[in-house]
């Protein structure tokens, strides 16, 4: 976080271009428009203040800005968190960057094109979801949401600002923390080298210093700070350390930049995860981050903290975040309240045939896990879910895909455990995970009661046996299960759903799912799970909330669920 900064979230001029003919009408140097809406809400949402529901292979945004006085001299950067999904933006009708990707962020340095204190941006987005080259998650192809697939997003849906910063500035960093040495590394990446300077990462703890370390301004380079204090980051007590990172001609501060860590330490050892060297099993829930009038994008900060607490109140200690980058400022809120998460890609949509597709869903990956490596309460990554269609019809693509992207995952983080592919077809993984909708609780039990470590292949229950490599003792996590829908609406003349079959009242809802929970907890050899799911989602009506966010069942009950005691031996 830097001081010199912008937000250009608000209204903006907004219009479709459905034959995709901008370009040739010369949009990049402004339209005329009666049209608004409000970024960063897409425009098939009530709060964008659009609604449209309908296929937008193209639209345009449109806004003129002022940059501040004392900003001269700087460099200006134009940031999205994220744009859905080829972006071009445009200052004063020159262009400035392109980006391909649904949920990553991105900055354009636009200094050489600024003319004084008032600007014209321009902004294209460009969103073919049938296109078989996109990573969609679980946007529908569909013209209406259906089943497990829901509501398109279509061009800005996070947050746009402007910064401005020094020509040589801290241009990003990776922070690892090294709980057994007790300090911490940084590594930093800067925009340009120039000898005489010094860089210099000062660590606080309740406003105190607490630990320094200094070094010259070269990129890649790590510098150790030792701690002469520490206290771990843990669920129960989610501390977080203060640090500035400064960029120093003398004594002159050339730049500045605020940020934060936890001291954790996350590992695999046999077939068990441990969290700063103690046992830990996972209680997740399945978010699909999705809500009734913003879509993929939160309503308000307290929305996506409140989704948090939600998950907290009724037993869970962590999420898996499912089919969606989801905005960074959620992994801050769980940094800050001590909530796990598993980040996933949202791979659904490409056409493993299509080396195009394959690229685009790799390259955006990876900017992904490079952006949120430094959140504590991210313990684990996940590029894939649910792959059986690719294996099966395209298994040497799917292969060589889920190869690559654990081993540039690794690369990029070998901190973290890696879940090749969330269920079904795995072919290299640090954790191994079925998925499992059985409604059945003693055909659930039987299901995985002869599975041990050691145990033979025929007796650990794996999605598709034929295909995905053999399990060897890795945690074992049930990661989707339960789903068990208490809802009868009608959406767009579709019945409501869940997994198997409808429960006639609420108490055979508890019974399903204590019954199933009480499985994988009480087996000594499942490392935890991740139940189906948080809250409602369109159509979908299987959450322990609503679609808005009310609890179905009560809090005290389900928590003892899924809080209980779990077999760690």
């Amino acid at each position: 976080m830097r001081k010199e900064w912008s937000c250009l979230n608000g209204e903006w001029d907004f219009a479709f271009d459905f034959g995709e003919s901008g370009i040739e009408k010369g949009f990049p140097c402004g339209f005329d428009t009666h049209q608004r809406i409000v970024v960063p809400f897409s425009p098939e949402t009530s709060l964008s203040g659009i609604g449209c529901k309908d296929f937008m292979p193209c639209v345009w945004y449109q806004r003129d800005f002022e940059l501040p006085q004392e900003w001269e001299g700087r460099r200006i950067f134009l940031r999205f968190q994220a744009v859905d999904y080829d972006c071009r933006a445009f200052v004063n009708g020159r262009e400035m960057g392109r980006h391909q990707g649904a949920g990553s962020s991105f900055a354009f340095d636009i200094t050489s094109a600024i003319r004084g204190s008032d600007n014209r941006l321009v902004v294209q987005a460009t969103d073919h979801v049938r296109s078989g080259i996109q990573p969609l998650g679980k946007q529908s192809v569909s013209l209406h949401s259906k089943g497990c697939c829901y509501t398109r997003t279509t061009g800005i849906w996070q947050t746009v600002w402007l910064e401005a910063v020094p020509s040589i500035h801290l241009d990003r960093v990776t922070i690892v923390p090294d709980l057994d040495g007790e300090c911490v590394w940084v590594i930093p990446v800067f925009s340009e080298y120039k000898s005489g300077l010094r860089f210099q990462a000062r660590v606080m703890a309740d406003g105190n210093a607490v630990g320094e370390g200094c070094g010259t301004v070269t990129s890649g380079i790590p510098i150790q700070v030792p701690l002469k204090e520490y206290r771990v980051w843990n669920p129960g007590d989610p501390f977080l350390y203060d640090m500035t990172l400064t960029i120093l001609d003398g004594d002159h501060q050339v730049d500045r930049v605020e940020s934060y860590f936890g001291l954790r330490k996350i590992h695999v050892q046999g077939h068990r995860f441990f969290l700063n060297d103690q046992p830990l099993f996972l209680r997740f829930v399945l978010d699909q981050g999705f809500f009734a009038e913003g879509g993929w994008t939160a309503p308000s900060d307290e929305a996506l903290r409140g989704d948090i607490e939600r998950g907290m109140l009724v037993g869970f200690n962590g999420a898996r975040y499912h089919q969606k980058i989801v905005e960074e400022r959620y992994h801050y809120w769980a940094d800050r309240l001590g909530y796990l998460s598993w980040t996933e890609m949202g791979d659904w949509g490409v056409d493993f045939s299509r080396a195009e597709g394959r690229a685009n869903l790799l390259r955006e990956w990876l900017e992904v896990v490079d952006r949120d490596k430094n959140h504590p309460s991210i313990i684990g990554w996940t590029p894939f879910n649910e792959t059986a269609h690719a294996g099966q019809n395209h298994p040497s693509e799917h292969r060589e895909a889920v190869w690559n992207a654990y081993a540039q995952t690794q690369r990029i983080d070998p901190s973290r455990p890696i879940n090749d592919s969330s269920g079904y077809i795995h072919v290299r993984t640090d954790i191994y995970t079925v998925h499992d909708y059985d409604q059945d609780p003693e055909t659930f039990r039987k299901r995985y009661e002869k599975m041990a470590p050691n145990a033979c292949q025929e007796d650990v229950h794996r999605n598709f046996p034929q295909r995905d490599c053999p399990y060897e003792g890795q945690p074992y996590v049930v990661d989707e299960y339960g789903g068990s829908w208490w809802s009868s609406e009608d959406i767009h003349g579709e019945k409501s759903w869940g997994y198997g079959q409808q429960p006639q009242d609420i108490e055979e809802v508890y019974a399903r799912i204590a019954g199933l929970t009480s499985v994988l907890k009480d087996h000594p050899h499942i490392a935890g799970f991740c139940y189906t799911q948080l809250t409602d989602v369109e159509q979908e009506k299987n959450g322990i909330y609503t679609y808005d966010r009310c609890l179905k069942f009560d809090a005290d009950r389900i928590r003892a669920i899924f809080q209980g005691p779990a077999t760690i031996p």
